[in-house]
């Protein structure tokens, strides 16, 4: 339904089915073929997309061959094979290579950031950092990448972020409160809770939230939670997310720290695309 959705969306806002240049340059009978190639190393994602698009769009056109998700790619690869009417390979040749390239270049990220610490016991996670419109797919290609998925949304669970703290009277206040309105509501979540300070980890390991996330904290502050989680709530099962800006090079020794989980808002609001290109040839009449 997502993806249905998305390339709704997109087609209308590329006015599809008002391609005038197509439609006035290329015969109406005209049949053909094309690949999606790739320029550059990477992580396939999103293929499902383009037959989508290509089923919106009138349903002559069928992907013939296709790689799967998840496969990686090297420079030159084809991760797509399509035949049929040329006005329909055209006109939906930009909607599917960005919706592509996007995702593509989202798992391709996350794979790279799976890769440096793939040897320790801590997940890559993604935040709600997403396009407008674009989360589930998003969050998708995370998966597609080796990444795992966190809250999906404001329902999924309750992440007490530091407004929150603030407008409820510290952290303890805002776990007590959320514990007693989540028991009236006859509703069970996840609660993690946000916090910059070692004083505010040592208050939060007390109420034994579900996660407590650790924001923008030194490698030196990282290591010391978790050290406090060892000394103050051994068998809690509290579990630690490293936040903050968490860049490709520093990874690694955030994970080593101990924490359970490094989260990267940069695995999609800031992934490169992929370099992709659709090539098209005319078949014989």
């Amino acid at each position: 339904m997502a993806a249905r959705n998305v390339v709704t969306l997109a087609l209308s806002e590329d006015a599809a089915a008002d391609d005038v240049t197509t439609r006035w340059s290329v015969p109406p009978g005209q049949w053909a073929t094309a690949v999606i190639v790739t320029r550059q190393p990477g992580l396939a994602a999103g293929m499902p997309l383009a037959a989508e698009v290509y089923a919106r769009l009138g349903g002559a056109t069928r992907i013939d061959e296709s790689v799967p998700d998840g496969t990686r790619l090297e420079a030159g690869d084809v991760l797509a094979r399509i035949s049929g009417p040329a006005r329909q390979i055209i006109t939906g040749e930009r909607t599917v290579l960005n919706l592509l390239q996007r995702l593509c270049g989202i798992a391709t990220l996350t794979d790279r950031y799976v890769a440096a610490v793939r040897d320790l016991p801590v997940r890559v996670l993604d935040t709600r950092k997403t396009a407008p419109g674009l989360r589930l797919l998003d969050k998708y290609a995370v998966a597609a990448g080796g990444g795992h998925n966190h809250r999906l949304d404001l329902g999924a669970m309750v992440l007490l972020k530091e407004n929150h703290i603030a407008a409820a009277g510290g952290v303890t206040a805002a776990i007590d409160s959320v514990r007693e309105n989540m028991a009236s509501e006859g509703r069970t979540v996840a609660i993690e809770v946000e916090v910059a300070t070692l004083a505010q980890v040592r208050e939060a390991l007390r109420a034994e939230p579900s996660w407590i996330m650790l924001d923008n904290m030194t490698v030196p502050q990282l290591a010391e939670a978790v050290r406090l989680r060892r000394e103050l709530a051994p068998d809690s099962g509290v579990r630690l997310e490293a936040s903050g800006t968490i860049t490709l090079d520093a990874v690694r020794a955030v994970a080593e720290t101990g924490v359970d989980a490094v989260s990267v808002g940069a695995l999609t609001h800031s992934a490169p695309a992929m370099d992709l290109s659709m090539l098209l040839s005319i078949s014989p009449s």
